[in-house]
């Protein structure tokens, strides 16, 4: 009698271990189709990023959303205190700041010490120089690596996106209200040169936004 309940009580666990595994399997495949469809969109927004979706620590230790310039065209300079270029660059991004920076326009300072060691000074002391020195009112940021180990996401994003890396300092990405490069111009182009190009974009910023209204 023992024997013959044993034997009507067996099929009942093959039920029980054929249901568990096929709850496994469900969940595994589940598991494997979230973990696809993640892989799938990680490099996708990666793609999607542009300039203004980076953040970066302002020269007073801030960190900051570059989303605030979003809908202004920007200049990206990596400057430096010490280097040959220093003087005429920082009197004429100012200039410039200071004629077009009322119509949506911003130079955007970003020093580094990478070429040459012409940038050696703290946050602190690149600030006050540049204040004192020059009355630089655009916006200044904290120093980083323009390229190489430990570059800085925004500007790995300028380097990439434009296929053009700086090799000194002074080298001056246009980007527009988007947040894409629309030109790259190296350290021994002058100001004076670009100048008309960004001038350009700024009007038809102001046109359009005035069209919109």
């Amino acid at each position: 009698m023992q024997q013959s309940a044993q034997k009507q009580q067996a099929p009942s666990r093959a039920v029980s271990f054929s249901q568990l595994s096929t709850r496994l399997l469900f969940i595994v495949m589940s598991l494997a189709a979230i973990i696809a469809l993640l892989l799938f969109v990680w490099p996708t927004e990666e793609k999607n990023k542009d300039f203004y979706s980076f953040k970066s620590v302002n020269i007073r230790g801030k960190l900051i959303s570059l989303e605030k310039y979003r809908g202004s065209i920007s200049l990206v300079v990596n400057v430096a205190s010490e280097c040959g270029f220093t003087e005429n660059h920082y009197k004429d991004l100012q200039q410039l700041q200071r004629e077009l920076g009322p119509m949506h326009f911003n130079v955007l300072g970003f020093p580094c010490n990478q070429f040459g060691n012409q940038e050696p000074g703290s946050d602190q002391e690149i600030e006050r120089f540049v204040r004192r020195t020059y009355g630089v009112s655009f916006p200044m940021f904290s120093k980083i690596n323009v390229k190489g180990p430990g570059v800085n996401a925004a500007f790995k994003y300028l380097t990439d996106s434009s296929g053009k890396e700086p090799n000194w300092n002074f080298w001056k990405y246009l980007v527009d209200a988007n947040g894409e490069v629309v030109d790259v111009w190296e350290t021994s182009v002058p100001i004076a040169e670009i100048k008309p190009k960004i001038a350009m974009l700024v009007r038809q910023l102001i046109v359009k936004r005035k069209d919109e209204l």
